[in-house]
């Protein structure tokens, strides 16, 4: 790909747009979840539209971080080889980006996050600011040190699951109920999936690396396996919907089950090599899906 450096183009693949669903998606249920149980159970007019999108705004920001965190890192420490790569190519690596100005974008963006996720003090408390320091700090433990000991998969269910969901929700109602929590655990195992694909396919780089991913534990089989269970297992967290009353918010996402097991037989026909790229893609397009149909089920 011919793309100038530093360029506008070259920033764009570095912040690697397509997974901005992987951030938008906990916050679409945390907000759903939030705006039922503020118009069935509390004085309507509790929701904040405001709260709202500062959420979204912090969570696409920090996901943009974390590409840029991850982008550099791997290539300050040579895991991301241009010959050996078999993932999307890498900013820094291709030489689309200068090393100091990805350092550079890295504390712009680290410090936007700060100020756009500083006013939600205003609707959650001064908790937020605890909140958003963990999140600062574990977007480079991520990268720098837990990857490589195989905690990724457990970060996805804490960051892109637990925090954002039930803050999302907390910001607005000021509590935290059990479907909220359960509904949080289903979102980051649905995304969990695009982290398996991604290590599944990585799974001998990965290795020569010294980086112990859950797959690189379990071996590629079980990753496999792993891969259709998590989904599975999502979609049977979504019964809390319907015990809640929510049905349709159980219902729909099992068009979401329908197109993950496709989309695993394909990953089990390729296997490996850079055609996993399509199944990652698909992946993504199964995660949005997901929270769309989890969200439109619990406004229905």
């Amino acid at each position: 790909m011919d793309v100038k450096k530093d360029s506008f183009q070259a920033w764009l693949l570095a912040a690697r747009p397509k997974t901005l669903s992987g951030a938008a998606v906990p916050v679409m249920i945390g907000v759903a979840l939030a705006w039922v149980d503020a118009h069935q159970f509390y004085v309507p007019g509790t929701f904040s539209w405001v709260a709202a999108v500062l959420c979204l705004l912090f969570a696409f920001i920090m996901q943009i971080d974390a590409n840029f965190i991850n982008d550099f890192v791997d290539y300050a420490r040579g895991t991301d080889d241009r010959a050996t790569r078999l993932g999307p190519e890498r900013a820094c690596t291709q030489g689309w980006v200068s090393i100091n100005r990805m350092k550079h974008a890295i504390a712009l963006t680290t410090c936007l996050a700060c100020l756009v996720g500083l006013p939600l003090v205003w609707f959650g408390g001064w908790d937020m600011v605890l909140i958003g320091i963990l999140c600062v700090a574990f977007c480079f433990l991520y990268t720098t040190h837990l990857s490589y000991m195989g905690l990724g998969d457990v970060l996805v269910l804490v960051f892109f699951g637990l925090v954002p969901v039930c803050i999302t929700y907390y910001v607005q109602l000021h509590t935290v109920t059990l479907q909220v929590v359960v509904a949080s655990l289903a979102c980051g195992l649905v995304i969990d999936t695009l982290l398996l694909v991604n290590n599944f396919r990585d799974r001998d780089t990965d290795r020569t690396a010294g980086k112990r991913t859950l797959v690189v534990r379990i071996g590629a089989s079980a990753g496999l396996w792993l891969y259709l269970g998590v989904g599975v297992a999502a979609c049977l967290l979504g019964l809390v919907f319907g015990l809640n009353g929510h049905w349709m918010a159980f219902v729909l996402p099992l068009l979401y089950l329908l197109l993950h097991y496709i989309t695993f037989l394909k990953m089990k026909r390729t296997w490996q090599g850079r055609e996993l790229n399509a199944v990652l893609g698909l992946t993504a397009r199964n995660m949005f899906v997901y929270g769309l149909l989890v969200a439109v089920g619990l406004l229905l």
